[in-house]
This record gives C-alpha cells, sequence and structure tokens, in this order.
C-alpha cells in the first residue's frame, strides 16, 4: 500500500544573483515547510542564483556584466550550498527538488540549467541537466544530456523532474514515463516574455513591419503541457514557478523605465497540483498566524508555499485505459532508446592509465 505523501512547493524569488543568500532562504523555507508535514519541498526553476530573463529583454551586448554574475553566482552540483541544502533535508528528514543554475571545473564560462532531485537522507538522488535551453536561455546555458533522465524511487512512489520547456518534449516525457514516474514535476520561470511593447527608439529604427502579435500565455502553456503528460502517464504534477523578486527588477532594468514596465507587467507564472487525469488538484497555504489551512487553488502574484496531499494509488485507475508504456503500447512497432552518457571535454591517455576530464 502506497504511502500518502504532502508536497510543499515554494513559489518564491531569489536573492538576485546571490548564492549564498538564497541557499539560506531556501534552507529557512525547508525548515518551514517540514514543520507543515510536508513529505517533499520542490524550488523553481534556476532558483539558484537566478534565472536570466534579462536576455529576453535587453541585447546580448548590454548583459556582459550580468553574465559574468551570473557565471561567479552559479554553483558546482557538490558544492558549499548544495552540501548544506543535503544537511538540511537530512536535518528536516524531507526530499528537496532543487533548481540551480551549474557551473563546472572544466570551464568558467560554461553553465547548465540543472536540477538536483535529494532524499530525505540528504543523497543526490537525480542530478538532471535540461537538455535544451529555450530560445533567449541559449545565451546563458550550454545543453545539457540525458544523464538525469530518471525517477527516484521513494517510499511514496516514483518521482521525476523535467525543467520547464522540456515538458514539450514527448521524447523526453516518455522517458520518465517508461520507468513508471508517478509524481512528475515541472519548474518555470516567474516571467518568460516573448515579445515587448517596444520603447518608441526601437519604433523609430525597425519602422511599421515590427511584429506585434500577442505575447505567450505562460498560465495556459504551462498547465496545457503538465496537464497533458499527466494525462498520458496517468500521474500527478507538480508546477512549481519563481517570483521575481524588486530587486531583480531594479537590477535588469537598470535604470530604464520601459524595461521596468515590461518586467513589472508581464505575465507571471503560476504554481499548481496537477492530479492523474491532468485536472488541478486542490492545494492550500498555511497561515503563519493561526497554523490554519487555507484553500488555494494556485499561487501567483504573491510568494509563499502551496501544499497538496497525494496518494500515488490514484495513479492506478487511469492505466486501464491508456497504459502507453505497457498494454497500450505497441513495443514490438516502436524502439526508443535514451543515452544516457554525461559527455565529458577530453580523455587523457598515457601509458599507465587513462583520465577523464569530467565534472
Amino acid at each position: 500500500m502506497a504511502i500518502p505523501i504532502r508536497v510543499a512547493a515554494c513559489h518564491v524569488s531569489s536573492i538576485f544573483l546571490s548564492a549564498k543568500k538564497t541557499t539560506q532562504k531556501a534552507i529557512g523555507l525547508i525548515e518551514q515547510a517540514a514543520a507543515r508535514r510536508a513529505n517533499l519541498v520542490v524550488f523553481p526553476e534556476t532558483f539558484i542564483p537566478a534565472f536570466p530573463v534579462w536576455s529576453a529583454i535587453r541585447p546580448p551586448t548590454a548583459n556582459h556584466d550580468l553574465f559574468k554574475r551570473m557565471a561567479t553566482e552559479s554553483i558546482y552540483a557538490n558544492g558549499e550550498e548544495i552540501q548544506d541544502i543535503c544537511t538540511a533535508a537530512k536535518e528536516f528528514n524531507v526530499m528537496v527538488s532543487l533548481g540551480f543554475s551549474e557551473k563546472v571545473d572544466f570551464s568558467s564560462a560554461t553553465l547548465f540549467n540543472s536540477n538536483l532531485f535529494i532524499s530525505s537522507q540528504g543523497e543526490p538522488l537525480i542530478h538532471h541537466r535540461k537538455l535544451v535551453p529555450t530560445f533567449f536561455e541559449k545565451l546563458t546555458w550550454a545543453p545539457g544530456d540525458g544523464h538525469g533522465l530518471r525517477v527516484a524511487e521513494t517510499p511514496f512512489g516514483k518521482i521525476g523532474n523535467l525543467i520547464c520547456g522540456e515538458n514539450t518534449n514527448p521524447l523526453a516525457r516518455y522517458a520518465l514515463m517508461a520507468q513508471g514516474e508517478q509524481i512528475h514535476i515541472s519548474t518555470w520561470p516567474a516571467i518568460w516574455p516573448t515579445r515587448l511593447e517596444l520603447s518608441q527608439d526601437v519604433k523609430d529604427v525597425t519602422g511599421p513591419t515590427t511584429s506585434c502579435s500577442a505575447n505567450y500565455d505562460n498560465v495556459a502553456a504551462n498547465r496545457t503541457r503538465a496537464a497533458g503528460h499527466c494525462f498520458e502517464a496517468k500521474c500527478f504534477g507538480v508546477l512549481c514557478c519563481g517570483v521575481l523578486g524588486k530587486d531583480a527588477i531594479e537590477e535588469i532594468s537598470g535604470g530604464s523605465s520601459h524595461l521596468r514596465n515590461v518586467l513589472e507587467h508581464s505575465q507571471r507564472g503560476a504554481t499548481m497540483f496537477l492530479d492523474p487525469t491532468g485536472a488541478q488538484l486542490p492545494g492550500f497555504t498555511v497561515n503563519d498566524e493561526t497554523q490554519i489551512q487555507e484553500p488555494a487553488p494556485f499561487l501567483q502574484d504573491v510568494e509563499g508555499i502551496l501544499y497538496a496531499d497525494m496518494n500515488v494509488e490514484d495513479c492506478i485507475e487511469g492505466k486501464q485505459y491508456h497504459d502507453i508504456v505497457g498494454g497500450y503500447q505497441r513495443l514490438d512497432v516502436f524502439d526508443f532508446k535514451v543515452n544516457r552518457a554525461r559527455p565529458c571535454p577530453a580523455t587523457f591517455v598515457s601509458q599507465n592509465d587513462t583520465n577523464s576530464i569530467q565534472d
């Protein structure tokens, strides 16, 4: 019989480009969620140290200083910040899913959009690097690999994760389904603008032919992808979005009222839960003063922790209708393979030994 799980999705902002301060904030949130009987605490995409939304609204030639700070404040997958969070996971007996910008030993400027799943014993179980950075994200992160396309075997069920736009990729999603995933975590940034209201000086240069079509509807797009996965996999969904803090708005806008307006008025992502049919699962917050649970279908404009209780036995019924990795699949017709190798930049061979330089 499955053990019910309480999930805490942290709808929160980073301390902008400060790995140390954001790590301390994460530890405080882990302690708070654990006190409210959470078994799993989830953080947004690249919570440490920030999401590089500046690449969406400023030209690359204006972002050198921000990229340098991003590279400096990104963290190693086995670094001090991760060790501190692993220690907190063990101390408070909770699992943690952490989004972070990862730096590596072999380069000072190669970064990855990564996620680490940590057990309640403080052991890293899954280290995933986003397969393909999306659109403007390519200005910050390198492509990842298949090493982290895994599910964690936990007492509460099999838990997997994909980062933001990866949830559009049916092959990546199927790789997790094929391992029996029962709870799917998807992590997202606070905002993800695809079009801007152009400032007058830009309009003067581009003229009237510049496209002015609608911006991306992040809430609908995120939920559509996550719900599709839940329905196909017959699994629960945890959508965890970030919040854009005032410190980020101040520094990214750099004194530009136009950029400030863009950042302040771009649609915010929503943190929510889904059931194995793709329908929204009721969540709740906990009042800080009374400790009373208050119903909340989602969090969007304010920081907080959204909770939901799940039981993976509820994943069984839907598998009777469509088990697309079992009885509703033609494994004799389709042949799907996943390369989990983690590439390294060089292999050095000497007469006596073979050493690979890698992360």
